[in-house]
């Protein structure tokens, strides 16, 4: 807000680029866009960081089907632990931290930034295996 603030002409091209960026955008085209509006401290849908990371980190032998396989399976497992954990005694309310004690607050926040970033290095569409990542949690809804 403060960059905003004092550098107007310059914050404000950066976000109508963000603006820009639909789901049928290039995705080298919105990792460039997203990278550019993560330097100016603009929050994106997609961190262009963990996605050149998770892009480098793949390992060596294995084909692109079994990455995609993985990070399937990945969310398969999470969903499927979820209940595990929400009835941890650690994911209970904590009024003298003012939070949890095992932070499952952030927990959404990092399923749906990894999954955009998984799916984004497989070029795969992230909403509908969010949306699958649901159905596998909330089974007979």
């Amino acid at each position: 807000q403060v960059f905003s603030h004092h550098c107007p002409f310059l914050m404000g091209p950066i976000e109508c680029l963000t603006d820009v960026v639909t789901p049928d955008t290039d995705i080298q085209v919105t990792l460039s866009v997203f990278e550019l509006a993560s330097a100016a401290g603009i929050p994106c849908e997609i961190d262009p960081a963990l996605v050149t990371v998770l892009a480098n980190s793949k390992t060596e032998g294995s084909s692109p089907e079994e990455d995609y396989k993985v990070a399937c399976l990945l969310l398969v497992f999470v969903a499927v632990s979820l209940p595990l954990l929400a009835s941890d005694p650690a994911s209970g309310y904590n009024t003298e931290l003012d939070g949890y004690n095992n932070n499952i607050h952030c927990l959404a926040k990092a399923i749906v930034q990894v999954s955009a970033a998984l799916f984004t290095v497989h070029n795969k569409n992230i909403e509908s295996h969010l949306k699958e990542f649901l159905l596998v949690r909330a089974p007979g809804t």
